[in-house]
């Protein structure tokens, strides 16, 4: 290790140590504060004060066809009238996020992905002491793009070391076999998918089949057109002269990894706090949270109802009416909204009230209470009913044939760099130690969670259903069974040290999802069924050459040869880019 990190371990470690301090003091007083701090800007790093509802939400533009071109590129963008323009990335022309692609089930996509990087906007926060990041990242940013929730040949799914510097592209083929989807697109380097994704690598990909057309006239009544509104959700903090940052806490030096980087300002389709501007009907609001680090608890500020179409998946079997939902980073919903129960002249904010995990909390950090405000205009909009019924394919989950159990952690092992490490089953990245489960196979997977925050789980290539939730003993788990050094394999069956009986998913969880929250102290049950080679059109382990990641030799990668498989992870970018992420196979 050189003497640079040695240097900002230590900073992080008397950081820690400060963060102690903060615990203690909240342990004694459930109202201390910081002197001086506006509730409503609690950071120790906050962004400027912004006023909210300023600009109207734009609407993203929409892209089709079989072949379609790409291209990550360098930017400036403007988030809010009252910032200067700040460097940002986009895809496809944008100056930050992408457009919506549309396509069809049974369309064979061609994308001709290119990185046309040339300034990064978040060079100074690049952390080389992370495996597989070195300083040439600052300046060569690597990419790898991912189609989240497609089922995609291996080589063509953006694997984390299957990467493309600035001048360097890759052609992916999507062959989009399944029913019509809620999908998105974002980067996935290793190391660097959060700064990436951050800096605006992001996009929403729209799978339609013939009942989910997306066109006027649906069989389903659905909205369409001006009606159907993709939402990206994200929280940031700005600087003082307007430029993204991922900086909240002084705890964190700029340039070293921070396992938590939530915001104080809402943003949505890139703009700061927008307004809404909606007509007495029906809309169809397709949210993603896009976030690096928050989950949120998402509401109408009157508590007004509506309805859960579809999940990650797609439909759901019947709408689901609720006054909540409950969204991770990298989970998506799909809502009916009916503005006609509102007058003319109305307005009502898209609130978010999902408490501050404790750790987090413990900086300073409060909740990010609103997204954005829709106004409700005189003029008739949507007029359909809500439908009785939408997916008639909706299939309770098959017995498993293998039941896995596996663990979500965080330990402090101040001996390391950075000193906190996440992980999964205790191992790192690079472990061999991998699962393997057989083509055809049904399994359950026991996601075992024994740390104080939710974690949101992805698997790569399989969509899943969510059998339900129960409390665990962590203390007592790990007691019975002492956690070995980093890079043992650590999977111990929590059965006896379950507290609660099962809780079923929520409504909007009872579709096919790609993602899940694992909440802290609790195992998440999810059943999924790993597709055969011929039904998929292609063979889910082909091994495939890897691209420039091979200049990251000197960080000790396992194996610099060809790769293969998968990969499942924690959806909390900054998790996923130190350590909890891990390969998978589907083998034969």
């Amino acid at each position: 290790m050189d003497e640079s990190h040695k240097i900002r371990r230590r900073s992080f470690v008397q950081g820690l140590g400060l963060l102690a301090g903060l615990s203690a003091l909240s342990a004694g007083s459930a109202t201390a504060r910081p002197p001086d701090i506006d509730p409503l800007r609690p950071f120790q790093l906050p962004s400027p004060r912004l006023e909210p509802f300023r600009e109207t939400l734009p609407v993203l533009p929409g892209i089709s066809g079989g072949n379609l071109e790409l291209r990550a590129a360098s930017s400036m963008h403007r988030f809010h009238p009252d910032l200067p323009s700040s460097p940002s990335l986009g895809y496809g022309g944008m100056d930050y996020l992408g457009p919506t692609i549309e396509a069809h089930v049974d369309q064979l996509v061609t994308v001709r992905y290119a990185n046309d990087i040339s300034a990064y906007p978040l060079a100074a926060d690049v952390d080389p002491g992370l495996h597989g990041v070195s300083d040439l990242d600052r300046t060569q940013v690597p990419t790898s793009l991912h189609l989240h929730g497609g089922v995609t040949a291996p080589q063509f799914d953006g694997h984390p070391e299957l990467i493309q510097r600035p001048g360097e592209g890759l052609v992916h083929e999507y062959t989009n076999g399944r029913a019509a989807g809620n999908l998105w697109y974002h980067d996935h380097a290793m190391g660097m998918t959060r700064l990436n994704v951050y800096a605006g690598l992001v996009g929403m990909y729209f799978l339609r089949d013939d009942v989910d057309t997306g066109a006027a006239g649906n069989s389903l009544g659905l909205p369409s057109g001006e009606f159907e509104l993709p939402m990206i959700l994200q929280d940031k903090v700005f600087t003082s002269d307007g430029r993204q940052s991922v900086r909240s806490t002084w705890l964190t030096p700029q340039g070293s990894w921070d396992p938590a980087t939530p915001g104080d300002v809402g943003v949505v389709n890139g703009v700061v706090w927008p307004k809404v501007e909606v007509a007495r009907g029906l809309y169809r609001l397709r949210l993603l949270n896009a976030a690096t680090y928050s989950v949120w608890n998402l509401h109408f500020a009157n508590r007004m109802r509506f309805w859960v179409i579809g999940s990650e998946g797609g439909l759901l079997a019947a709408p689901a009416p609720t006054d909540h939902v409950r969204l991770s980073p990298g989970e998506r919903a799909d809502l009916l909204v009916d503005f006609s129960m509102l007058e003319p002249g109305a307005t009502v904010e898209l609130r978010n009230d999902e408490p501050v995990p404790l750790a987090v909390a413990q900086r300073g950090t409060q909740v990010m209470p609103v997204f954005c405000r829709f106004d409700v205009g005189s003029a008739k909009g949507f007029t359909g009913s809500i439908p009785q019924q939408l997916n008639s394919v909706a299939a309770e989950p098959a017995s498993p044939d293998v039941v896995r159990n596996l663990t979500i952690m965080q330990l402090s092992r101040p001996s390391d760099y950075p000193s906190i490490t996440m992980s999964l089953n205790n191992l790192r990245f690079t472990d061999s130690d991998i699962e393997l489960p057989r083509q055809g196979a049904v399994e359950q997977w026991n996601l075992i969670n024994i740390t104080t925050e939710p974690h949101p789980i992805h698997l790569h290539l399989v969509a899943f259903r969510v059998v339900g939730r129960q409390s665990l003993d962590t203390a007592a788990l790990m007691q019975r069974y002492p956690v070995p050094d980093l890079g043992v394999r650590w999977t111990p069956s929590a059965e006896e040290f379950v507290t609660s009986s099962l809780r079923p998913p929520e409504v909007w969880e009872t579709g096919e999802k790609d993602t899940v929250i694992v909440d802290a102290n609790s195992i998440t049950r999810v059943i999924v069924r790993f597709p055969m080679a011929d039904e998929l059109g292609f063979d889910p382990d082909a091994t495939f050459a890897r691209g420039s990641m091979a200049d990251h030799s000197a960080h000790g990668e396992a194996g610099m040869g060809d790769l293969q498989g998968y990969v499942w992870h924690c959806h909390m970018l900054d998790h996923e880019d130190h350590d909890m992420m891990l390969r998978y196979r589907v083998v034969t």
